[in-house]
């Protein structure tokens, strides 16, 4: 596969753009599971539930829409205004404050009101002229007339209702323009807008609709950035405890140095091939095990007690340089089961895909340049295994499913047959992502990404 043209044409993103890609998606993820598990998200699903109850609908409705007057505190305000402002009532009201007139009263309980009706004595005695006015003036009629009469009796019982302390409240409630806004509904309903408006919450939904495209994909197994060798061990990570693990062979020239030419500094793992005379254990086609003198050193290395793995993704940002061969993928540890080639190095160009004993089914990755990072993948699924460098697809092989679980094995040698020279194997981090189903819903997940990917390319070129 020409890689020049993918990359001129856009169709493959650069190591850095990809890598900020994966990064972003791993964020997104990150955040979206923090905010599912946050007390503002069970708070708003709390009051999104609330809310958008028939219940509290129609009490909003109600809230914003009932008019004062409908309200039975709005009725009783208005009909206890209406008799506290009547003309008899007022007038009753004003006979009461009246001393004059409160004086007759005290004269109606006297032997001498009986004479207020005798002529004689209305024209002898002036208290009883007085209070003769007063006892045929409509003000005193006025007064009978309301004293025992039915709109008196209710005037004081909606008195005595009205200014009731909790009928006050329910009042200025009820007679507030603004009462929806006042009320302990609003508050609940203005936080939830203000949760529903927050970012981590649009986020949240935002990326469920979207599937949360890799979030399941995107959960890492094992992760190494390299910073130090703790996850890595000398060999081949052989399942038989039998077989001389990190041995090399007579066609190579180099002896596999049980981990001394392999170097963790700078956030990198780098196996370095070196000219120096190392007499090894070595495999023979036809002696089998014997010992042999090699004039370069090497090393293999893996992560078979880190972790093993079937299905699921597998990433490793990679480079080499000067001479050699050099190899990073997955192996199972048994002789003869296939190995998985994320990066090869054949000494003339770079492959990858499937070593099957004597069947191959490898890629050529021509003009690739070497002394650039980038990042090999490989997706594992029920059905098929699928090749990528950076965002770009290599290689697709249905039914070649591996039987095991896999570790990564890293390694450099030099075989007989090629020109020596010293190399090394640069690896800058490693992951493992879980399995994922092969379903409908991941394919779309990965042509997201592709989309993703096209655009970032365009924006670039831009």
């Amino acid at each position: 596969m020409n890689l020049f043209t993918a990359r001129l044409t856009g169709k493959m993103l650069s190591t850095e753009a990809f890598e900020k890609i994966i990064h972003d998606m791993q964020e997104r993820v990150k955040r979206y599971r923090l905010i599912e598990k946050s007390p503002e998200l069970a708070e708003y699903q709390a009051l999104k539930k609330r809310v958008e109850s028939s219940d509290f609908q129609e009490k909003k409705n109600e809230l914003m829409n009932r008019k004062y007057k409908d309200t039975q505190e709005g009725r009783k305000m208005m009909e206890y205004e209406t008799l506290y402002n009547s003309s008899s009532i007022r007038r009753y009201r004003r006979a009461l404050k009246d001393e004059e007139f409160q004086a007759f009263l005290a004269f109606r309980e006297t032997e001498d009101f009986q004479k207020i009706k005798s002529f004689k004595e209305v024209l002898t005695n002036s208290t009883i002229r007085k209070y003769r006015s007063l006892y045929y003036s409509s003000y005193y009629k006025n007064y009978l007339k309301v004293l025992n009469s039915t709109d008196l009796r209710r005037l004081e019982e909606l008195e005595n209702e009205v200014h009731e302390e909790n009928f006050q409240k329910r009042h200025a409630f009820w007679a507030d323009d603004k009462r929806w806004q006042h009320s302990e509904e609003y508050k609940d309903y203005a936080r939830y807008e203000e949760l529903a408006n927050s970012e981590d919450i649009k986020f949240y939904f935002e990326s469920r609709q979207e599937k949360i495209d890799w979030a399941e994909l995107f959960r890492p197994a094992f992760d190494d950035d390299m910073t130090s060798g703790k996850k890595w061990k000398p060999g081949f990570g052989y399942a038989n405890p039998a077989m001389k693990d990190g041995h090399s062979r007579t066609s190579e020239r180099q002896a596999y140095n049980n981990g001394k030419n392999t170097f963790f500094a700078e956030g990198r793992m780098d196996i370095e091939t070196h000219a120096e005379t190392k007499k090894a254990i070595a495999w023979d086609e036809k002696k089998g095990f014997t010992e042999h003198v090699f004039d370069y050193t090497s090393d293999v290395m893996n992560t078979k007690d880190a972790f093993m793995q079937e299905s699921g993704l597998f990433m490793a940002k990679v480079r080499s340089q000067g001479t050699g061969h050099h190899f990073f993928g997955m192996t199972t540890g048994k002789l003869n089961t296939p190995m998985i080639a994320l990066y090869h190095y054949n000494g003339d160009h770079h492959q990858m895909g499937l070593v099957n004993g004597d069947k191959t089914e490898m890629v050529d990755l021509n003009f690739m340049p070497r002394s650039m990072y980038h990042v090999y993948s490989f997706r594992w699924t029920k059905n098929e295994l699928i090749w990528y460098v950076n965002n770009l697809e290599i290689l697709r092989l249905p039914n070649r499913l591996p039987k095991e679980a896999m570790f990564f094995l890293a390694q450099s040698w030099l075989p007989t047959k090629e020109k020596g020279g010293e190399g090394k194997l640069k690896v800058q981090w490693a992951r493992v992502y879980r399995g994922v189903d092969d379903s409908a819903l991941a394919q779309r997940n990965i042509e997201a990404l592709k989309k993703e990917a096209a655009a970032e390319a365009e924006a670039t070129k831009e």
